[in-house]
Parts: C-alpha cells; structure tokens; sequence
C-alpha cells in the first residue's frame, strides 16, 4: 500500500468514540509504522459519538476525494425509542419529555414514514456540528445559548421497519439516505409526525457508497491488519 498516493480506510468506529478519535488513532499508528511524524490523513463523513459503523478515511492524496466520497448515498440501521425525547434525540442526554403513545400502531407508523421518502427538508438537532456564527451549535447549546438552524434540503432514497415492538414502542428502521441527513433529526419528526416524541437509542451506519460494514477494519485489529499489508516507501508527505 502506498499512503502517499492515497489509500482509502474503512474503519468500523466504535461506540462512544468520537470520528475524530478514530482518525487520530489511525493517524497514530500509520506514522509510527511508516517513520514520520503525521500522516496526512482525512475523513469522510462525521458519524456521532454514539453511532457506530462505516467511517472512511483517506490518506496522501486521496484526501482530494473526501468532497465525492462525502456525496456518496449512506445506509443506516437506527433503533428509535418512541413516546419519549431527549435535548439531542439519542441517548447522549436523559429524557426531558413523555409523550402518549397508545394510538401508535405499525400501521400508523408505515404511513407516516411515506411522508418521509424523497426529498424532504430537515432542520439539523441544535446539538449538531453546524456552525452558527462561526461557532459549532453542540458548544452554544452545551454553554446554554439558544440555537436556531435553518431547514435543509435533503434525499431519503428508502426507510424500512425492520422491527417494532409495541409493548416496549421501540422501532427499529433501515434508511438509505444522500448527504447531510441527521438520523437523529429524523427521530425528532417522526416521533412529531406520530403526535408523540421520539429519539434514537442506537445507530449504525451500514453503508457508505459501495463500502460496507463487512469490508470495515475494527479498531481494534487495525494494528494487525497493517502489520499484513505490504508497504510502499515512497517519499510520504505530512501535515
């Protein structure tokens, strides 16, 4: 393999990690095994602390390709708890709010996910990376500022529910989805969409284009799996 022309890395982030951590880590241990001090390396497409999944990365002058990859149509695998919300929609705060939840049905549910399909406009959760003012909205809102973010148009190729449980009104759901959807948004409008609440207790990114989560490398066993690879040693640029 040759890091200096550029190699592309499927990494499968584990839970509770950031992506930059899982770079960094990354980033660590291909500049120890190649000699250098750091490694230009970049990713493509930022997944939540507490998603887990496809994360890819490039390095050398693969990073030029991170804009394309970034466009390529994702896969996700998101277990909704129903009747309930959180100030991020998933579990990285408590609840804050019940809501009613006897005249849920699969059948209800199937019919609101319709409205879901296409393309949609979707306002990003005020606990998200977009920047407002320069500033990423995660810190205003965690320093208890008030954020107000502008409604994005996005695609949603497919939603499928892949399981519901009616006594415990977990959902569980497969989208296939473009650039820039946030899951957890999409929790916060159905739960809204089935006159109740909801927020994602689990995500995994299944897909990112072609690459799946079977072609990803553990970051636990990266180390191992580079120690296999046969190395280029051609001159590695840094940054």
């Amino acid at each position: 393999m040759d890091f200096n022309a550029g190699e592309i890395i499927a990494i499968d982030k584990p839970y509770e990690m950031t992506s930059f951590g899982a770079l960094a880590r990354v980033r660590y241990l291909l500049s120890r095994k190649l000699g250098v001090k750091r490694v230009k390396i970049g990713h493509a497409g930022t997944l939540d602390p507490l998603a887990t999944g496809v994360l890819i990365l490039c390095t050398g002058k693969a990073t030029k390709r991170i804009a394309e990859l970034q466009a390529h149509t994702k896969e996700y695998v998101a277990t909704l708890q129903l009747g309930a919300t959180t100030p991020s929609y998933d579990l990285e705060h408590p609840v804050d709010a019940t809501f009613e939840t006897a005249h849920i049905t699969r059948e209800a549910i199937a019919e609101v996910l319709k409205n879901f399909i296409g393309e949609i406009q979707q306002v990003p959760p005020s606990y998200s990376a977009c920047k407002v003012n320069g500033n990423r909205a995660y810190d205003l809102k965690r320093k208890g500022k008030d954020v107000e973010l502008a409604a994005k148009t996005l695609q949603i190729d497919e939603i499928e529910i892949l399981d519901f449980d009616a006594d415990s009104m977990l959902l569980s759901l497969r989208i296939v989805c473009g650039k820039g959807t946030y899951i957890r948004a999409l929790a916060r409008d159905v739960g809204k969409a089935l006159h109740s609440g909801a927020y994602l207790t689990a995500l995994r990114r299944t897909r990112v284009g072609e690459i799946g989560v079977d072609h990803c490398i553990s970051l636990d066993a990266f180390q191992e799996w580079l120690d296999a690879q046969p190395i280029e040693h051609s001159p590695l640029k840094t940054h």
